[in-house]
């Protein structure tokens, strides 16, 4: 059972977000150094935006 809510729908939506959360981020710092850009990208992308998909 704990096996199945691994490959839950919401996992691999957070999992997927994570992983854009981190490139954006990385983009961001490559393109400016203004740290409120990297972390408006690191946590809307990676924590706020995956919440809202898996609420909706």
């Amino acid at each position: 059972m704990a096996r199945d809510a691994l490959l839950d729908t919401e996992t691999k939506i957070i999992v997927l977000f994570m992983f854009l959360g981190l490139t954006a981020w990385y983009l961001v710092q490559q393109v400016t150094a203004n740290e409120l850009l990297e972390l408006a990208a690191l946590i809307g992308v990676g924590v706020v935006v995956p919440t809202l998909v898996n609420e909706w």
